[in-house]
């Protein structure tokens, strides 16, 4: 007689409604279904892995306990939110991450009723969960604000600004620490189980409320004391003093991966009449995955790989990544200049940094997620007459905006800004984009910024960003790999504002910065095909512009258009605003700007993208033709 087999639980839960209809004896082999689920369809789309497998039964005790999505429950940066996604109806199009029309790789509100708040940029979600508590507390609706936050994003000063604000929440508000590198707590076990669970019962907090009371009845100097031991033995015996010091109730260390000692402690939290709470729960990236748990980093994100051996789909190859162009000339900028020193907020190995703190290791600072320090720590070495380059991705610098301002630009100082993943970005979609930096940036007095056509532009402006001490200088450059064109053996100086024409012509000019140059000179030889002679220019710098080159440009050709890969403000509205000033279309010129388009684009393929937002060689090649009809219809109506 044959036996048929169970059905799994993971395929009778759509949604935590139905999670909460088990047992707790059936929520193990739920996790151990669910993280097998996870490996399975990230082995197929790529994505982040080692974070999502660390919480994988944490994700299933939130849920299980809590009433979301009534309860608020926030994953901070959002790359470990693939197994709560799996449990909040979307198992359907979890083979879909991070592909055009597919699931986000990140929080998304307008995905999901469970994702009440979008996250991807770290240290966000103790704010936001403030937020909903509060707004529930004041509606008088019930309702959590649950934020999961991990120990690096612990390092952001903005996650202590929303622990210093959190006591007017009470026990609305639950913060969940998760310790996935142990960098806080000890190995954890039964004994800290056990105090977790007695400090967080119902017992407990009501017999040290009615002491509190009572104590508070002594005269001052006893109840101090009291107040005092109680945090002190608490924190001897379970750490967490600086949170109580926040105003937070803390509770742990507790095992992350053990929902027999999870569950009870959620538990009590939920049903404290405490003021706001933090857990704190240790789990180990890549949980339940051997490859994983091996090489946390290596699959901390990963492309497509086999789930049997854990091997990665690699890459076809091609040239060198933009990343590695600019580490590697940075090592050889430090080679010969003993005041270059680096710095990355956590990103050693996406920055290219992790190379130059193996040659330099004593010159290189990974300050952690705290991009305002980074950048105001690079103002303070360049003030001492370092030489700082402060590496950071383009959507993260937007983070330190002020201190770019104020502590760099209005002192004029030398820091170095290497802006990596500028313009679109692909699969990490609009949270991760680098839109804004020339226009954030080109708008500052004092500020020189560079935009690299290919990867040997970029080892020329990493030179002369070293060379640059007489203010502040940012060069950007792409994700992925670069064009194939041979890196020089001696990078040269550029001048500062100085473009360069690769392609002369007549009557059509195409102002480039950036690596849509590629896309340009594709145009121009469309262009010149139809009998359009055009010239291509890398202007190569958005602050200062090469005015005398623009001029000439401009009374040379019928149709100017710049192009850029960038939103609104950059540098088709310098360009325009040199035009309105020196008075260069009276006499007809018609000028057009290709940027950008004014929306936030999802994630997508980066070709489909930049065909998304018209930047490819047809859309410019379009621009031009209707920029000539239209001249063509002026002359004619003027006839007429």
């Amino acid at each position: 007689m044959s036996v048929v087999p169970a059905t799994p639980l993971l395929d009778t839960v759509g949604t935590p409604a139905d999670l909460r209809k088990l047992q707790p004896s059936q929520l193990r082999q739920l996790a151990d279904e669910l993280r097998t689920e996870m490996i399975s369809a990230v082995g197929q789309t790529g994505g982040h892995l080692g974070s999502g497998l660390g919480v994988v039964e944490l994700t299933t005790a939130i849920h299980y306990v809590f009433d979301t999505p009534v309860d608020r429950l926030i994953w901070d940066v959002g790359h470990q939110a693939y197994p709560h996604k799996i449990l909040t109806g979307r198992r359907d199009r979890i083979r879909t991450l991070r592909q055009g029309g597919g699931l986000s790789g990140f929080t998304k509100r307008s995905e999901s009723e469970y994702d009440p708040f979008g996250t991807a940029h770290s240290s966000t979600s103790i704010s936001a969960a403030l937020g909903f508590a509060i707004a529930n507390k004041l509606a008088g609706r019930p309702g959590k604000g649950i934020a999961v936050i991990g120990d690096g994003a612990m390092s952001a000063g903005m996650a202590y600004e929303a622990m210093n604000n959190a006591e007017a929440a009470g026990n609305r508000l639950i913060v969940i620490l998760n310790d996935n590198d142990m960098s806080i707590a000890p190995p954890v076990g039964g004994l800290s189980a056990y105090l977790a669970r007695l400090v967080s019962s119902g017992p407990f907090l009501g017999l040290r409320d009615t002491l509190r009371k009572l104590s508070r009845r002594l005269p001052e100097p006893l109840h101090k004391a009291a107040k005092k031991t109680d945090e002190f033995a608490r924190g001897m015996a379970m750490g967490g003093t600086l949170f109580e010091e926040l105003g937070f109730y803390y509770v742990g260390p507790i095992d992350g991966h053990n929902l027999d000692q999870l569950i009870p402690v959620l538990e009590n939290v939920r049903d404290a009449a405490e003021g706001p709470c933090l857990i704190h729960v240790v789990t180990q990236k890549g949980k339940g995955y051997a490859p994983a748990e091996a090489a946390a980093d290596k699959y901390h994100g990963v492309q497509k790989f086999d789930v049997i051996t854990g091997e990665q789909v690699k890459s076809a190859g091609g040239p060198p990544s933009y990343t590695n162009v600019f580490a590697q000339a940075l090592v050889a900028e430090a080679a010969r200049d003993a005041t270059i020193c680096a710095i990355t907020a956590a990103m050693p190995s996406g920055t290219g940094l992790d190379k130059f703190a193996k040659a330099y290791p004593d010159r290189t600072f990974d300050v952690g997620i705290a991009e305002q320090h980074a950048v105001t720590f690079a103002a303070g070495l360049a003030a001492e007459g370092m030489r700082p380059f402060c590496a950071i991705y383009s959507t993260f610098l937007q983070r330190a905006y002020d201190q770019v301002v104020h502590d760099v630009a209005i002192q004029n100082l030398p820091v170095r800004f290497a802006i990596d993943r500028a313009g679109l970005v692909g699969a990490d979609g609009a949270t991760h984009a680098g839109s804004f930096d020339v226009t954030y940036l080109a708008t500052l007095p004092n500020m020189v910024v560079m935009a690299a056509a290919d990867e040997a532009e970029l080892v020329h402006m990493t030179h002369t960003a070293a060379l640059h001490d007489s203010g502040p200088i940012a060069f950007r450059y792409p994700r992925g790999n670069g064009t194939g064109v041979p890196l020089p053996e001696v990078p040269q100086r550029l001048e500062i504002g100085k473009g360069r024409v690769v392609r002369e012509g007549s009557k059509v000019a195409l102002l480039s910065l950036g690596t849509r140059l590629a896309e340009a000179l594709k145009a121009a030889d469309q262009l010149d095909a139809r009998g359009l002679s055009t010239t291509v220019a890398d202007l190569r710098f958005a602050k200062p512009l090469d005015e005398a080159l623009i001029r000439r440009l401009m009374t040379t050709h019928d149709v100017v258009v710049t192009i850029e890969e960038g939103a609104i403000g950059g540098l088709g509205a310098h360009v325009l605003t040199l035009a309105s000033d020196e008075g260069l279309t009276d006499a007809g010129l018609k000028i057009r700007t290709m940027r950008l388009p004014d929306v936030f684009q999802d994630h997508e393929n980066p070709d489909r993208q930049y065909d998304e937002a018209g930047l490819n060689a047809p859309q410019i090649v379009d621009t031009v033709l209707k920029a000539l009809r239209h001249n063509s219809a002026g002359v004619n109506e003027a006839r007429a």
